[in-house]
C-alpha cells in the first residue's frame, strides 16, 4: 500500500512538471503571436502566412489562456493531498 502512494506521488510530480512546461510554452507562443506578424512566424506554427503583415490576436489570446490554465492546474495539483473529512457525532 505504501508503494502505491509512492508511485502515484511520482506520477503526480511528472504531471505537474509537464503542466508547467506546457504552460510556459503556451504563454511564450501567445506572446510570439502578438509580437510577430503572420509572415514572420515559423512555418511549423499554426497561422503562418507567407508575406502576411497582420498579427493573430485571437490565436495569441487563446494560447495565453491555455498556458494560464496549465499553470493553474499545476498549482492546484502541487498542493497537499486532501485528507478524508471526519464526521463529528
Amino acid at each position: 500500500m505504501i508503494e502505491s502512494r509512492l508511485v502515484s506521488a511520482s506520477q503526480r510530480r511528472l504531471l505537474v512538471i509537464a503542466a508547467l512546461v506546457l504552460g510556459i510554452l503556451f504563454i511564450a507562443l501567445g506572446i510570439l503571436y502578438w509580437a510577430e506578424p503572420a509572415g514572420s512566424l515559423p512555418s511549423f506554427i499554426p497561422g503562418h502566412e507567407a508575406g502576411s503583415g497582420h498579427h493573430h490576436v485571437k490565436h495569441g489570446i487563446a494560447s495565453f489562456l491555455v498556458g494560464l490554465a496549465c499553470l493553474a492546474f499545476a498549482w492546484f495539483q502541487s498542493g497537499p493531498k486532501a485528507r478524508g473529512t471526519r464526521v463529528v457525532p
